[in-house]
């Protein structure tokens, strides 16, 4: 296989050949004369590096965990490092979700917004909606608790105390986690109303600001799911204005009530990749079109061949999604070049050592600063990321392991990577989270007037 070409480079060849000879001459000074300083990235090849690999593997064998099963692929932003059948299909686990991330963040872009709205079915008098409450959905992979009850809050500002008839959702709706919707409207249900509040819910409300309001909406009819987008409310209640005057279902006025916008796109992907949620991640998946459409916008924007990802979901639960070691790796740097127009880089995604304490990074000795994605099924065990690094810059990894030994394979990996970045030493970075958004915002429910 070819070694791997900087993608800044292939984009100033292509810019290149596309101009006149004029405009190659400006674009030349532009690039070259007029750079303070152009230092070549180094090229050479490591062995220190490739011996380590090596006592990572004979310690694979030692233990009986065949060498010919696993698959380790290292390089800088440049070029391969190490490849231990690294082109060769494995069985993924959860870095199937690092295709999920690049699908959803090249399709949406990392501010995205996924919409929900609200409408009143009928009038509101004195507190009474005399109607139903209808919720159009759109995909939103992280509607939960802390939303449903900011959501809550603001109808009732709205002046609903009581909605008469039912609390009708499509089936684009989901919350916390259940894609079925019928579940999922009896969750918001419950959580609109303090008095059939859970345990769980009310631990949930405690990690809102305090101050915030316990909603108490009482609804009488139960949940009514529809099919398709919401057709019973945008028929008679899209736009213009809040749909004042707007023709109704029957007799019966309908209102657009609220826009409720989520978290943005970043940050849900940052959450899912954290805890490794299936649920969400499969969300995302349909909301693309489905395992084959996530492949395949994968395969196009990593510039990886056709066969080198192949999913049968967008989890990684099933040994059946298979992905070479270097896809791996360049799927992490595509992402990595789509979050740079928006000041984000890919440790803003995923769980970054001595930053994130919880979730997959439980329990792991990753070097700090390092962002990873973990990957575990009964026979699979897998970690991928970059390593920021003084002398190479970014390292990228992919090591897919086969095996039981589980626990075993997970202590390799990481002194694998421990050794790799003593070895080029770490680069300090700020692991800050700068992210201002949080679950429960009422600013991000938008009143229609």
């Amino acid at each position: 296989m070819l070694e791997v070409i900087s993608f800044g480079i292939i984009s100033f060849l292509a810019e290149i050949f596309t101009r006149s000879p004029v405009e190659i001459e400006q674009i030349q000074l532009l690039a070259w004369q007029n750079t303070e300083l152009f230092i070549l990235p180094d090229l050479t090849p490591d062995p220190v590096a490739e011996k380590i690999v090596d006592d990572y593997l004979q310690a694979l064998t030692d233990r009986g965990i065949s060498p010919t099963r696993q698959g380790v692929w290292i390089q800088s932003d440049w070029h391969k490092l190490v490849d231990h059948n690294g082109n060769r299909l494995r069985s993924a686990a959860s870095l199937t979700k690092i295709a999920t991330t690049l699908a959803a963040l090249s399709t949406y872009g990392a501010d995205y917004q996924f919409e929900t709205k609200i409408y009143a079915v009928g009038e509101i008098k004195e507190g009474v909606l005399q109607g139903d409450l209808l919720v159009e959905g759109n995909h939103d992979p992280f509607f939960v608790w802390e939303e449903a009850i900011a959501l809550g809050n603001t109808l009732q500002k709205l002046g609903i105390r009581k909605v008469t008839g039912k609390l009708i959702v499509n089936d684009k709706f989901y919350m916390n986690y259940k894609s079925k919707s019928l579940v999922a409207g009896e969750l918001l249900l419950k959580s609109l109303n303090e008095k059939m509040w859970s345990a769980e819910v009310a631990s949930q409300y405690l990690t809102l600001p305090l101050g915030t309001l316990r909603p108490q909406i009482q609804i009488v009819g139960g949940v009514e799911v529809v099919e398709g987008a919401g057709e019973q409310g945008s028929r008679g209640a899209e736009e213009v204005g809040g749909a004042e005057g707007a023709e109704g279902v029957g007799e019966r006025r309908i209102k657009l009530l609220v826009r409720h916008q989520s978290l943005p796109l970043a940050e849900i992907l940052r959450q899912m990749n954290i805890y490794s949620n299936n649920e969400m991640a499969q969300m995302l998946a349909d909301a693309l079109g489905g395992a084959s459409k996530v492949m395949s916008i994968a395969e196009e924007f990593a510039f990886v061949s056709s066969g080198d990802i192949s999913l049968i979901n967008g989890s990684g639960l099933g040994e059946e999604n298979r992905i070479a070691p270097y896809a791996v790796c360049q799927m992490l740097m595509a992402i990595d070049r789509l979050l740079n127009s928006h000041s984000l880089n890919v440790v803003d995604l995923f769980p970054v050592a001595d930053r994130d304490l919880v979730g997959t990074m439980q329990n792991r000795a990753i070097p700090k600063g390092t962002a990873v994605k973990t990957g575990t099924l009964d026979r699979v065990s897998a970690l991928a990321g970059v390593i920021p690094t003084r002398e190479r810059g970014n390292i990228w990894f992919a090591i897919i392991n086969s095996g039981s030994q589980t626990e075993f394979l997970r202590k390799e990996q990481d002194r694998l990577i421990q050794r790799l970045a003593n070895h080029w030493q770490l680069n300090s970075l700020d692991l800050t989270n700068s992210s201002s958004s949080y679950l429960g915002d009422p600013a991000r429910n938008q009143v229609l007037n």
